[in-house]
C-alpha cells in the first residue's frame, strides 16, 4: 500500500520515510513516528492501517542523522542495538524531521501526529513546539514527564501501560497533576509496547481498546 519516500529538513537535510495513502479521499493526514527500531515492518504497517482508516500516513526516519535506514526487530540482541539511538537523542534534529514530514502533508489537510515508545515522546514534544498540528497521540513515552511542563499547543492524548518497567505509575501521575488539558489512558496489567504486535509484551485486549479510541480522537479533531 505504501511507498519509501525523502524529506527535506529545514536545514536542508535529506531523510528517508515511508507514506501510505488511502484508496479514498483522505480525512486528512497523520505523521507517524518510530520507536527506538526505525521506520521497520510495524511502523510501516501502522502507516498502512492508518491508510485503511483514510488518512494519508507518513512516517520520517528520524534515525537517519545518525545511520541511515536503520530497521531493527525486537529480540534482545536488537533492542540492544537499538537503545544506542537514544543514549544521548538530539530533541531538536528529531523535532526539525518531524516538522519536514508534517509540512510534506499539509496539502492534505488537517495533520495529526501518532508516536510510539521514543515515538510517544516526539509526538507529545512536537505538539508543544511544532506547527501545522491539529491533534496528537502518544502511546508510552518515556520522556514524556520530563516535558510536562510545557503545553500542547493542540488537543493531545496519552497511553500507557500500567506494568510499564520504564514508565513508573508516579510518572503518569506527575503528567496527570501537570497537564489536566491532557487525556490520558492507563492500561491495566498492560506494559511497555503494548500496542505492538511484534513485541513479546504485546497485549491484543488493550490495543484493541486503544487503537478505536485513537482513531476516535483523530476523527473529532482532523474533521475538515
Amino acid at each position: 500500500m505504501g511507498h519509501d519516500i525523502t524529506l527535506t529538513a529545514s536545514d536542508n537535510f535529506q531523510l528517508g520515510g515511508y507514506r501510505a495513502d488511502p484508496a479514498t479521499t483522505p480525512k486528512g493526514a497523520v505523521v507517524v513516528i518510530q520507536e527506538i527500531f526505525g521506520v521497520n515492518h510495524h511502523i510501516r504497517a501502522v502507516c498502512d492501517r492508518l491508510a485503511s482508516e483514510g488518512y494519508v500516513a507518513i512516517a520520517p526516519a528520524i534515525f537517519d542523522r545518525v545511520e541511515r535506514n536503520f530497521q531493527s526487530g525486537y529480540s534482545p540482541d536488537e533492542v540492544a542495538v537499538a537503545r544506542k539511538f537514544v543514549a544521548n537523542p538530539d530533541w531538536a534534529a528529531m523535532l526539525r524531521d518531524t516538522q519536514a514530514a508534517i509540512d510534506a502533508v499539509r496539502s492534505v489537510g488537517r495533520v495529526g501526529i501518532i508516536g510510539f515508545c521514543l515515538g510517544g515522546s516526539v509526538a507529545y514534544a512536537a505538539a508543544t513546539k511544532l506547527s501545522g498540528l491539529s491533534a496528537a497521540i502518544g502511546y508510552y513515552g518515556g520522556a514524556i514527564v520530563r516535558f510536562a511542563d510545557e503545553k500542547p499547543k493542540v488537543s493531545t492524548q496519552l497511553h500507557f501501560g500500567e506494568k510499564d518497567a520504564g514508565i513508573p505509575l508516579s510518572d503518569v501521575e506527575t503528567i496527570r497533576a501537570k497537564r489536566p488539558d491532557v487525556e490520558i489512558h492507563v492500561y491495566p496489567g498492560a506494559q511497555h509496547g503494548f500496542h505492538c504486535d511484534e513485541r513479546a509484551s504485546y497485549d491484543k485486549t488493550r490495543a484493541d481498546i486503544a487503537w478505536p479510541r485513537s482513531m476516535s480522537f483523530l476523527a473529532k479533531h482532523l474533521r475538515k
